[in-house]
């Protein structure tokens, strides 16, 4: 039996991402973006430009996984920058090198754009880096797990879960991140409180559960313990030739685990429970419990996006 306070009569499409003092929510025909300043809340709506209703293919199962993370991640980190925009100038960080040589040569507008692209494409890097080519590497220099296929494609499998965990725990020591993740948690529970059917008041969101079973970070478990079973056709001695080889099948990860999220968000059965678990698993770590002033963000937020003809955002 799915747990009371998560199942839901309605299922939203409605999203959401945690930024820097703030929430981006997004609906099937705009996003908004509302930050808490100095000066109070401060709101930000725009249009959506679905990248499916330029190129169809692009919405079909299996290849809309790969076309949705993408335009997630690069419209997440417009958000990210929006948000980091707000803060104070005396409380903002010094630019890193890449970002101070972009602004030194191009015009501001045009400036912001390559340092979203850097960061998009640093982040993708990052996580090939970390969930492909390092555990190819750390089992490929141990003898005892390169036995048979079985065992080195399942060794790989357990060092990425390991990273994934370890890297989510070390984050979380970050007073920044820890901020982050109480906006998380926020947008989690406006979310469940709008699909109750609740009025969207700060005591209604209080009381609703974090963890939701159509999280990215769920998504991101979900991609790691695919890949297990995808590359298991994987069947090369070399780890360089086996990096490559899982680098080329990672679209077809990617795939399979947006449809496995999809479909688990969309029923409340023993299986979707089943497979919705891990990641309500790792929310522990990635979300925590908001105060009322970062509710009233998600609120706000989640008010700007729902669409006026009810129902229309059903998953």
């Amino acid at each position: 039996m799915a747990d009371k306070n998560t199942s839901c009569a309605f299922r939203t499409s409605i999203g959401g991402q945690a930024l820097i003092e703030g929430i981006l929510m997004r609906g099937p025909k705009k996003q908004a973006i509302v930050c808490r300043t100095a000066d109070g809340l401060v709101e930000k709506t725009e249009e959506l430009k679905l990248v499916k209703d330029r190129y169809p293919l692009l919405g079909w199962p299996f290849v809309r996984g790969c076309a949705i993370f993408l335009d997630s991640m690069v419209k997440g980190m417009q958000a990210l920058t929006y948000s980091a925009d707000l803060v104070p100038l005396e409380e903002q960080g010094e630019p890193d090198p890449i970002d101070r040589w972009i602004t030194a040569h191009f015009s501001e507008e045009k400036a912001k754009k390559l340092i979203i692209g850097t960061a998009v494409v640093l982040g993708i890097a990052l996580a090939v880096f970390l969930f492909i080519f390092l555990p190819a590497l750390i089992v490929g220099f141990i003898p005892a797990l390169k036995t048979n296929y079985l065992v080195r494609n399942l060794s790989e499998g357990l060092v990425r879960v390991a990273i994934l965990l370890g890297y989510m725990k070390l984050v979380t020591c970050v007073g920044d991140v820890k901020r982050l993740f109480r906006y998380h948690g926020a947008e989690h529970k406006t979310i469940f409180c709008y699909e109750h059917g609740k009025p969207l008041t700060v005591e209604n969101v209080r009381g609703e559960s974090r963890f939701h079973p159509r999280c990215g970070t769920s998504f991101l478990l979900v991609v790691v313990v695919v890949s297990i079973l995808v590359n298991s056709v994987v069947r090369l001695d070399n780890s360089f030739a086996r990096m490559g080889a899982h680098l080329l099948l990672l679209p077809v990860v990617v795939g399979i685990s947006y449809e496995i999220n999809r479909w688990c968000g969309g029923h409340d059965n023993w299986l979707s429970a089943a497979l919705s678990a891990p990641g309500k698993w790792l929310q522990h770590i990635t979300t925590a419990e908001p105060d009322d002033g970062m509710i009233e963000c998600a609120i706000r937020a989640m008010e700007l996006v729902i669409p006026e003809e009810k129902g229309s955002d059903a998953w």
